[in-house]
């Protein structure tokens, strides 16, 4: 791919800039990558930590020769707070299938829900969900996953810093989660549903930290875009 004239106005996106943008619902990652290259002109662009199309907040997008900074911010603490329904499954662990294997929830007391956190702090192994884009012989885990195969993964050692139940409205409870790099907040929440004997997925997600970022500093996608549109009418 051949690099387009970029205008003087932009050169400072081509010499490298580390963007904190809020990802929008149903957005995947990958499309602010690509409406970044498209916008700016720039192809070196990357993104620093995957964010599923269901969740929403701060995603860091670096450009030229910031990009080399990116597995620095990949490694960071994250932050999440996100909603969990308990008393179903669903085969994604959140809410792009459809909820099955229902089961009672009245039996659940607050009591028991606070208390199921405590196994899930500090440092653990997690088993990514089939349905992620971790890579297994060249090819992703959901590209089986959607044709019904199951494939073998090795448990990852993940560092859960803090699990927090934040509100209790059943069978929806609310948490906030700081964690390492490499958890998988629907494998956490499953596992969480099965610890309770009920079941439960992920029905929301937002990223709020990475490091020191902070979703409160990003900019939303149409900011960005009347900031370019503003700097090539200078």
């Amino acid at each position: 791919m051949r690099q387009k004239p970029i205008p003087d106005a932009l050169l400072p996106y081509l010499e490298g800039k580390v963007l904190l943008l809020d990802k929008p619902l149903q957005w995947t990652s990958f499309d602010i990558v690509k409406k970044v290259r498209n916008l700016t002109r720039i192809i070196k662009v990357g993104h620093a930590g995957t964010l599923d199309p269901l969740a929403t907040g701060l995603l860091i997008i670096c450009t030229g020769k910031f990009t080399k900074q990116i597995n620095t911010y990949m490694g960071m603490t994250k932050e999440y707070t996100g909603t969990l329904v308990l008393g179903a499954t669903t085969p994604t662990y959140d809410l792009e299938s459809e909820p099955e294997n229902f089961k009672s929830t009245t039996a659940v007391t607050e009591t028991a829900i606070r208390n199921a956190t405590f196994p899930f702090m500090g440092e653990i192994l997690q088993m990514p969900p089939q349905h992620s884009a971790i890579k297994k012989d060249g090819k992703r885990l959901y590209e089986s996953a959607r044709l019904g195969i199951e494939v073998k993964v090795d448990p990852r050692k993940i560092t859960i810093e803090s699990f927090e139940i934040t509100k209790i409205e059943m069978p929806h409870v609310h948490f906030k989660v700081v964690c390492s790099t490499g958890t998988y907040i629907r494998s956490l929440v499953k596992d969480f549903g099965e610890a309770l004997q009920v079941g439960a997925y992920m029905s929301a997600l937002r990223r709020t930290k990475i490091g020191e970022f902070d979703v409160t500093n990003a900019m939303q996608w149409q900011d960005l875009e009347t900031e370019i549109h503003s700097l090539l009418k200078q």
